[in-house]
């Protein structure tokens, strides 16, 4: 494992990598984030815990796709069961590692939301543990949409912290805490990369999402909109996920038989 340090530019090369990776097997993909959809959605189910037990295992999950972007780029086959590659294929010593980081995880993410209420009271915090249902006329009284706006800012460093290290403590036979501290390292070094790369994808969202509803609006089936608008959202973001592997592979630069490297796309 080598950190290596990229231009700005490059955060271009990630964004084409992972609109190619998707291309590569869009079915597989899009399969992969509906199940991991339906499985959240039912852990979420669960009573008391159900609210924060699907956040312990987006560092499992982060594996599993991962490990699907390597198979796909390799020719081999897709199945939704790999997004449980992480707690199954490394051992018990991985599997519990990855549970730690999904703790972690949970804790950071409170830190964040607890940040929020420096905006708005706690209002957004109230709101996404479900203690409070707010009418539009409130929602637009309140200091919410700033709390938000808090909320990413906090989620800056989490996300940081986060990016690389699952699969560093999977791939790479790293600790938690260590595999925290490089992917904290890496994201810093090579900020001039992400910042190009999410605003890219931030360019990309919010055109898809305007443009459609204008569409929507012109041909007069604006009721329609959502419908229009979820595939397209979900399409985008699975998109975003398999960029993410990019983003592994541009860092880190690990090569192996059964992962050949991503093509070289121009960054001009």
């Amino acid at each position: 494992m080598q950190l290596i340090e990229v231009p700005a530019k490059t955060g271009y090369v990630w964004f084409r990598q992972g609109i190619w990776l998707f291309r590569k097997n869009p079915l597989a993909f899009l399969t992969l984030f509906f199940a991991y959809l339906l499985v959240m959605t039912l852990v979420a189910q669960i009573p008391v815990v159900g609210g924060v037990l699907p956040l312990a295992f987006i560092p499992g999950v982060a594996v599993g796709f991962m490990a699907a972007c390597r198979d796909t780029i390799a020719g081999k086959p897709v199945f939704p069961t790999i997004l449980a590659d992480g707690f199954r294929s490394y051992g018990s010593v991985v599997a519990k590692r990855l549970l730690v980081l999904g703790l972690l995880y949970i804790v950071a993410m409170a830190l964040v939301l607890a940040g929020s209420a420096l905006a708005d009271g706690g209002l957004l915090l109230k709101v996404m543990m479900g203690g409070a249902n707010l009418e539009p006329e409130a929602i637009a009284n309140s200091n919410i949409m700033l709390a938000v706006l808090t909320a990413l800012l906090f989620y800056i460093p989490v996300a940081m912290l986060f990016w690389f290290s699952p699969v560093l403590a999977a791939w790479h036979d790293v600790p938690p805490i260590k595999a925290m501290f490089f992917s904290l390292v890496s994201c810093w070094r090579n900020r001039g990369a992400f910042i190009v790369f999410g605003a890219l994808w931030f360019a990309v969202a919010v055109t898809v999402s305007f443009g459609l509803s204008a569409l929507m609006q012109a041909l007069g089936a604006a009721d329609f909109a959502i419908a229009v608008l979820m595939p397209a959202t979900m399409i985008v973001t699975t998109m975003l996920y398999c960029s993410f592997y990019a983003t592994y592979r541009g860092c880190f630069g690990v090569q192996t038989p059964d992962a050949p490297d991503l093509p070289t796309t121009s960054a001009s």
